[in-house]
């Protein structure tokens, strides 16, 4: 059996985004001794070395990434889809924004505030018949499946949405809706 280094068990702790004090929480033992063994001036026990190594493997089991949070398939518009597609597809699917996605590449996004905004200066019937194109706002950020929720967390603060692509296919869209999901489990 190998035993891990003051180094490697830093790099998981951090790679977890854990803090010398949570992961010391988890561990049950005190943050100056996750300090000392991280930089080396102390040789742990066995037991608290396991200790330590079990919370680490209970968070590295525990990680939420995008995949888990998201919702598949996609539902999107293009961006000559009409408004007023995009408003009946928002409609059905109870959601208040959609990507628009054109051969597969995401190029923008429509909320219910472009519609709005737009309603507030326009015609109706010339919103609704209008091209997604003429309301659309910045693409949402994209990810991959396996970005950890803290980053999608971080990129919801700003954004309506967060993009999951593979391969360059959108398969999935993360909201702080999903996000908040996670209280439920």
């Amino acid at each position: 059996m190998e035993l891990p280094t003051p180094e490697s068990i830093k790099k998981r702790r951090i790679k977890l985004g854990l803090t010398q004090a949570s992961l010391a929480e988890k561990a049950n033992v005190s943050q100056p001794l996750i300090a000392r063994i991280e930089s080396g001036d102390v040789d742990p026990r066995l037991s608290t070395l396991r200790s330590i190594l079990t919370a680490l493997d209970e968070m590295e089991r525990c990680k939420v990434t995008a995949k888990d949070l998201m919702t598949s398939p996609v539902i999107a518009v293009t961006s000559s889809d009409t408004v007023d597609n995009a408003v009946k597809l928002m409609e059905k699917h109870g959601f208040s924004q959609l990507p628009v996605i054109d051969g597969g590449v995401p190029v923008g996004s429509i909320s219910e505030n472009s519609v709005v905004q737009a309603m507030g200066t326009e015609d109706f019937a010339r919103v609704s018949a209008s091209q997604v194109r003429a309301l659309m706002e910045e693409s949402f950020p994209a990810v991959s499946p396996g970005t950890d929720m803290g980053t999608v967390s971080h990129l919801l603060e700003t954004y309506h949405a967060v993009l999951v692509m593979e391969l360059g296919k959108a398969v999935g869209v993360i909201t702080k809706y999903d996000v908040m999901r996670l209280l439920n489990k």
